[in-house]
């Protein structure tokens, strides 16, 4: 569900005209293309010239396939984070993770929206799946984004035409302002919390 859900996001946004960033998953091919390269290039060696010939090379070769594969990792997981999208549109930047909790069915996107000259602000979604997957288990775009249209505005302002004012799932926004000022405000609360950092 999840897999499929992540797919059609970047689909549904580039139909908008927002321009994607390939930038972290170029990186993260470029390291796994450089380990795998490593590997072969070690096993070619290998069979052609014998271990004896080889086996200095082959100490190195290994050293630097766990540094390459060391730094995807931490790519993956420190860097990337789970994105799934990261573009924009005109003056406006956005970015896009997604996540979901074992054994619940609730998708769950961190969002990043900026815009020229303005605050960034930070949203938190989170929807059932079977808001946009029917009885049989297929994906059906409309509602999702529709979903996505009502909940981040950057999107609804692309395509207005998908925006429900009635969406009532969990929200919560944080907005950041040139001094550091971060604002929360929760869909299920009035209130708002101010945070100097």
């Amino acid at each position: 569900l999840k897999n499929t859900t992540d797919d059609a996001l970047p689909r549904y946004l580039t139909s908008l005209k927002f321009k994607q960033s390939h930038i972290l998953a170029d990186v993260r091919l470029g390291l796994g293309y450089a380990a795998v390269a490593i590997s072969g290039v070690t096993f070619y060696a290998d069979y052609k010239l014998g271990w004896d010939a080889t086996k200095s090379w082959t100490l190195w070769a290994v050293i630097a396939y766990f540094i390459i594969n060391g730094a995807l990792t931490y790519w993956i997981w420190g860097i990337e984070k789970g994105k799934i999208f990261t573009g924009q549109t005109h003056s406006s930047f956005i970015s896009i993770a997604s996540s979901v909790t074992k054994h619940k069915p609730i998708y769950s996107l961190k969002v990043h929206c900026s815009r020229s000259g303005s605050d960034i602000e930070m949203l938190s979604l989170s929807a059932p799946f079977t808001r946009w997957f029917d009885s049989d288990g297929y994906f059906v775009p409309t509602p999702f984004q529709r979903w996505l249209a009502s909940e981040i505005p950057l999107v609804g302002e692309a395509d207005p035409l998908k925006v429900d004012s009635r969406s009532a799932d969990y929200r919560s926004t944080e907005s950041v302002d040139a001094q550091g000022t971060v604002s929360t405000h929760t869909s299920a609360q009035a209130s708002t919390e101010r945070v100097q950092s």
